[in-house]
């Protein structure tokens, strides 16, 4: 699903050491990569995650994202169950 309509609330966001230096070295922010997240782009997943996230956002279940930063990083973007907090990571985070 890819719009520009906020599908769920994102809660407290957070992002951890490495992503952010990530992002640092890349020369980009995290706020791009979160809005796609909140709007239903999955970003870097395969079908059968992507069939997974739109499983989830229906029934209030944990979403996640994967995106490729410009240095060929790859970050996560997870939002609890609970919609409390979206937290971005490295996937050597998690």
């Amino acid at each position: 699903m890819d719009n520009n309509i906020p599908l769920f609330p994102l809660g407290q966001v957070q992002a951890t050491p490495g992503a952010l230096a990530a992002f640092e070295e890349a020369g980009e922010g995290p706020a791009a990569y979160l809005a796609r997240h909140n709007c239903g782009d999955w970003g870097d997943l395969d079908e059968h995650d992507h069939q997974e996230n739109e499983f989830s956002l229906g029934r209030g279940l944990r979403l996640w994202s994967a995106y490729i930063l410009s240095t060929g990083v790859k970050v996560w973007v997870i939002t609890e169950a609970d919609r409390s907090a979206t937290t971005v990571l490295l996937p050597s985070e998690y």
